[in-house]
C-alpha cells in the first residue's frame, strides 16, 4: 500500500472513535458517563497545520462527526446546524476527546452538545441540531452570481504557493500538505495584501474542491454518499478561506510580520446536500470590524445551487508598527 493522500488522512482524521465504553477515557469524561448514560465519548487524532495549534475547521468537523455518530433515531437525521466556540488552542501532537450529551430527540429534530478537550482543558464548547432529511415545507433561495469564471481557467493555490514554499510555512501547507483545491477569482491574500478597490470592499469568491485523486474508488464512494461525513469536511475546507475577506478589506495579509489572529467561533447551516470533492464556490464579505474582532462570513453554492451559509468572527491583531 502506497502513502495516503493528505484527502485521504483528511477524511479519517475527521471519522472520530467512539470510546464511550473504553476504560482508557480520561478520569473527567468516565466520571461523567458513570453520572449520566446520555452521554457518549469520541476520539479523534489531530492533523499538521502551520498555525503550530490545533486547526479550528479540523475540531468543528470532527466534533460535528461526534453529535452525528450519537444520533440513532429513525427515520435518519442530517446535520442542519452547528454553533461552536474555541476556547483554548490546543496540542497537535495530541488526540483530542469529544464529549457529546443527548440534549433532545425529538419528532423532527435532534439537539446534541459538544465539548472538544485534551486532558482537562477545553478547546471547543458547541451545539449541533439535526432534522429528518427530505422534510418538505417553505423554499426559497438566493442565486448564484452569474460573473464567475470558471475554476479550471483560474490558477490553483498549489501552483501559486508552490515558488514560496521554501520560504514560508503557510505556502508549503497549501503548496503540499493540503487536501484542498482552492482557486481564487480575486488576488489571493495569503502572501500579500489585495491593494485594488474592489479589495477594500472586503468581497471575495473562491473556488474550492477536495483532492480525492488516487482514492480507492470504493472507499470514494462511500465518502460520496454519507452526507453527515461531507458536511463535516466542508467544515475543514471553509476554515482554510474564511478570515480572508477581513484581511483583504484592512489591506492585510497572513505574511504581516507580528500579526496575530484566531477563530473565535463558528457557525454554520446546511440547507441541502452537497459534495466537496466536486467544485463548490464560495461567495464571501466582511461587514464589520470592531475591537480587533471581524465578522466573516460565506455562502456555498454548487451546480448553482445554495447549499450552505457560514460565519465566523475572527480576532486579528495587528502590530501598531504596521
Amino acid at each position: 500500500m502506497g502513502e495516503k493522500s493528505p484527502f485521504e488522512n483528511l477524511v479519517n482524521a475527521v471519522r472520530a472513535d467512539d470510546i464511550t465504553d473504553q476504560r482508557h477515557a480520561v478520569e473527567v469524561a468516565e466520571t461523567i458517563i458513570e453520572e449520566c448514560p446520555e452521554v457518549r465519548t469520541f476520539n479523534a487524532p489531530s492533523l499538521y497545520f502551520p498555525t503550530g495549534r490545533v486547526y479550528g475547521g479540523q475540531m468543528v468537523a470532527q466534533a460535528l462527526m461526534s453529535a452525528g455518530m450519537s444520533v440513532e433515531t429513525k427515520p435518519s437525521r442530517l446535520p442542519h446546524s452547528f454553533h461552536g466556540y474555541f476556547v483554548s488552542s490546543g496540542d497537535m501532537s495530541k488526540p483530542i476527546d469529544y464529549r457529546v450529551e443527548v440534549l433532545r430527540d425529538g419528532r423532527s429534530f435532534s439537539e446534541r452538545s459538544i465539548r472538544a478537550y485534551q486532558g482537562e482543558k477545553t478547546l471547543l464548547t458547541a451545539i449541533a441540531s439535526f432534522q429528518v432529511a427530505g422534510q418538505k415545507g417553505l423554499a426559497f433561495a438566493d442565486q448564484q452570481p452569474s460573473d464567475v469564471p470558471d475554476p479550471e481557467s483560474l490558477p490553483s493555490s498549489i501552483s501559486l504557493m508552490e515558488p514560496f514554499a521554501q520560504k514560508s510555512p503557510l505556502a508549503n501547507y497549501f503548496a503540499n500538505e493540503s487536501s484542498w483545491d482552492i482557486r481564487h477569482c480575486e488576488t489571493p491574500v495569503v502572501l500579500a495584501p489585495d491593494t485594488s478597490e474592489q479589495g477594500r470592499r472586503g468581497v471575495q469568491m473562491v473556488w474550492m474542491r477536495a483532492m480525492s485523486a488516487g482514492m480507492d474508488a470504493d472507499a470514494l464512494a462511500q465518502v460520496k454518499k454519507d452526507q453527515l461525513l461531507q458536511r463535516a469536511l466542508l467544515a475543514t475546507g471553509c476554515d482554510q478561506i474564511m478570515m480572508e475577506p477581513a484581511l483583504r478589506r484592512a489591506g492585510l495579509s497572513y505574511s504581516i510580520p507580528g500579526m496575530s489572529f484566531t477563530s473565535l467561533d463558528h457557525s454554520m447551516w446546511w440547507y441541502q446536500s452537497i459534495d466537496v470533492t466536486r467544485w463548490h464556490l464560495y461567495v464571501q464579505d466582511a461587514p464589520v470590524a470592531r475591537h480587533s474582532r471581524a465578522l466573516c462570513r460565506a455562502r456555498v453554492f454548487q451546480d448553482g445551487k445554495l447549499r450552505a451559509e457560514i460565519t465566523q468572527e475572527a480576532m486579528i491583531r495587528v502590530p501598531q508598527t504596521h
